[in-house]
């Protein structure tokens, strides 16, 4: 998750805005520049995502793409967040590589693209990327306390920010209960560990653990197709690093272990916004955290602890204690959502 935090009252709505408008922008020269001024959904459907086969009449929500030969994205582009879950099939099985937001049952879709049975497995547990993990039965997860903690779902009350009307792009979509909307429990039926391959009939898949993000983010890499699944640990906008849960040293040592794969790689599909990226954007982020920890980029104080660091055409939103070698205030795990400003 990188879009969101505790929600409380008008106050941290307009927060919530605020952080928004700072990440959601209209790529201008590249993939990382924009233009402040246009609001987020007005650039949906993102431009790489316009590049890809769409497959249409699966879903009213879910925008789904073609994106390389087996797998399919399904993009949750008219809510802020712009969830990206990603459909890898194999001959024998396939693999729902996160479970979106919640707000509308994934299984339906999945089960209109294949008939395969379906293991899941998330690229983290913030609670942007396990909203269908619920729905099926087969679901691999990490074995650290903090994915133990967020097994247990999160209520209503932490997600109420996420389905304000400002939220949307547009109406929320048809049946979502946004009075109620939460994050149901799940069970883990496998656990997984870093080098574990997944054997899917026909495509071998590797889970790598890179924590930063989270303790339990991972990444999954294809090498015969060339390519790397990154979650959060990267994508095509401002990247969050701000929560309780993130540890800056593991986020540059994840993310050296994810450059030197870059040359073997042919495209990147990040966990939001982008459903394809370039690899060598890899090594720009990588190199852009490294300044601005050594105290290099321009600084932008935002509400509370929240800063947003620009380096070159990198932006970086993190906290002022991570910055200063210490755990931002609040408690990380059971909610995935950082802290109030």
């Amino acid at each position: 998750m990188r879009r969101s935090w505790r929600m409380r009252g008008s106050a941290a709505l307009s927060i919530l805005l605020t952080l928004a408008a700072c990440e959601r922008r209209t790529p201008a020269t590249n993939a990382f520049v924009s233009h402040p001024a246009v609001r987020w959904c007005d650039a949906v459907p993102r431009a790489a995502n316009r590049g890809l086969e769409e497959v249409p009449g699966v879903s009213d929500w879910f925008a789904v793409y073609r994106v390389d030969s087996g797998v399919f994205a399904l993009v949750e582009a008219r809510q802020f967040q712009e969830a990206i879950s990603y459909l890898v099939l194999g001959h024998s099985r396939a693999l729902l590589f996160d479970g979106g937001i919640g707000l509308v049952p994934m299984r339906p879709v999945i089960e209109r693209l294949t008939k395969l049975p379906i293991s899941v497995l998330n690229s983290h547990t913030h609670f942007d990327h396990v909203g269908a993990n619920a729905e099926f039965t087969d679901v691999l997860g990490m074995d650290t306390p903090f994915t133990r903690r967020n097994e247990s779902g999160m209520a209503h009350a932490l997600l109420a920010g996420e389905v304000a009307p400002e939220s949307f792009c547009g109406a929320p979509p048809t049946g979502a209960d946004t009075g109620a909307f939460r994050t149901r429990p799940w069970t883990v039926t496998r656990r997984v560990a870093d080098r574990d391959s997944i054997d899917l009939g026909g495509r071998v898949v590797e889970v790598l653990h890179v924590p930063g993000h989270t303790p339990d983010a991972i990444a999954l890499l294809d090498r015969a197709h060339g390519l790397l699944f990154t979650g959060d640990s990267y994508y095509e906008s401002s990247i969050w690093l701000f929560a309780p849960e993130t540890d800056l040293d593991a986020y540059e040592r994840s993310m050296a272990r994810l450059v030197a794969l870059a040359p073997s790689l042919r495209r990147l599909l990040p966990a939001h916004n982008t459903a394809s990226a370039n690899p060598a954007h890899l090594a720009v982020v990588a190199t852009a955290v490294r300044t601005m920890r050594a105290g290099g980029g321009t600084r932008t104080k935002l509400e509370g602890d929240r800063v947003l660091v620009t380096v070159g055409d990198v932006e970086i939103m993190t906290s002022l204690a991570l910055l200063s070698g210490k755990k931002p205030a609040g408690a990380a795990g059971g909610t995935g959502l950082g802290t109030p400003p």
